[in-house]
């Protein structure tokens, strides 16, 4: 038998909270009993608790997008769960109730506020990048002078630049992932805006900087920075984009914490990759051709390999001969959808190695490049020495 209802009960959610088993409570309206549509509930794992009470996360999405919730590190889509079940909110305890000389509510133990038709779930997803690049191109660095003027036009029509708050507001991804994708860009903080700097103005970079290591016997795998920088600054350059080229072309080897300064090596596959690109901004040519252009481009002491040009560069037979082209996977999409979309324009059916280069960047949480081939294309099942060829689904 159930028991009787406690007398002296709050009328709050402690009422329920501290209710023992096979007990019953009595429930009525809350005088400000409404749909108060600004009262949601919001389900989510154990782990992400800390982060919601310390207020680590940020709700993002511009007014024409769905919103994401974003911790420090993730991105996770909020999505509406309705609930076939009558699920009531009751607020905590409030004394006004408890002295009310209502009749209605004297029996009353607990006050429903509202009741929720639903919930909101989070769902891992990836971050929503697209945007990004497209933002930062509008107004690429192009040299010290236009920068100059970039920034006066900023002052003028607060347009075409971007500081980290502005991207964080039209950006739906988590500090981190925003991050990543920023170095993915090879993008640069110059006086607190983001940039892209211009190929062209970074082709120029690179080749003071090998021109320098030649001119100085410097070895291109262990460049001082300060030395470098220095060298750059009298030929022009801000140190700030001197130190961008290192960083987009070199790895940070050594901190010499005595001298105050930093060793840097030049990447062989990054440089290389570099001037292939540049070479074929020339447009599709012969194999043959494009091997003898770029082998003259190389910087001495490096060596160029074509299997660095993977994911850069698409290769057809025509007849007897061979040609090439520039195709980045940089250009593509970051979508699943749109990437294979734009893929299959591309050509309409892909060998599985040619294919991989251009979907291994692909991140979409509890989704394999495995699924992602399931999920978007169609396999055409080879003999055990053939090749897996792929189309459209």
């Amino acid at each position: 038998m159930e028991e009787e209802p406690q007398p002296g009960h709050s009328g709050g959610a402690e009422a329920v909270t501290n209710l023992q088993p096979n007990s019953s409570i009595s429930i009525a309206y809350h005088p400000l009993f409404g749909p108060h549509d600004d009262l949601l509930l919001l389900e989510l794992d154990e782990k992400l608790l800390p982060d919601i009470l310390h207020h680590k996360v940020t709700v993002r999405g511009e007014p024409n997008e769905d919103a994401v919730l974003c911790t420090h590190s993730t991105t996770y889509a909020l999505k509406f769960v309705g609930n076939s079940n009558s699920v009531f909110l009751i607020p905590p305890s409030d004394l006004s109730l408890s002295n009310s000389n209502d009749e209605k509510n004297e029996s009353a133990n607990a006050y429903v506020l509202k009741v929720a038709p639903g919930n909101m779930e989070l769902v891992e997803v990836a971050p929503r990048l697209g945007k990004l690049k497209s933002l930062l191109i509008e107004n690429p660095y192009r040299s010290d002078e236009d920068c100059m003027e970039d920034m006066e036009e900023v002052e003028r029509e607060k347009v075409g630049l971007y500081r980290w708050e502005d991207l964080v507001d039209r950006i739906q991804a988590s500090d981190e992932e925003l991050r990543a994708e920023l170095k993915a860009l090879s993008a640069v903080e110059i006086n607190g805006y983001w940039r892209i700097v211009d190929e062209k103005y970074l082709d120029i970079v690179l080749s003071m900087v090998l021109h320098n290591s030649v001119l100085n016997g410097w070895s291109l795998n262990s460049l001082k920075e300060d030395k470098i920088l220095g060298v750059l600054e009298t030929d022009g350059f801000s140190r700030r984009i001197a130190l961008h080229c290192l960083e987009v072309y070199g790895n940070k080897l050594v901190v010499e914490v005595g001298e105050g300064s930093c060793v840097w090596g030049l990447d062989e596959r990054r440089v290389c990759v570099h001037f292939a690109k540049f070479v074929l901004k020339e447009g599709k040519m012969k194999m043959e051709r494009f091997l003898e252009l770029w082998m003259q481009r190389i910087p001495f002491g490096m060596c160029a390999k074509f299997e660095m040009l993977e994911g850069e560069v698409l290769v057809e037979k025509l007849g007897v001969e061979t040609w090439i082209r520039a195709f980045s996977v940089s250009s593509l999409p970051l979508t699943p959808a749109e990437r294979f979309a734009a893929l299959f324009r591309e050509r309409q059916k892909w060998e599985g190695k040619d294919l991989q280069p251009y979907i291994r960047d692909l991140r979409v949480p509890g989704l394999s490049s495995e699924g992602l081939l399931l999920k978007y294309t169609r396999r055409t099942q080879p003999t055990m020495d053939v090749e897996p060829i792929f189309s459209a689904r």
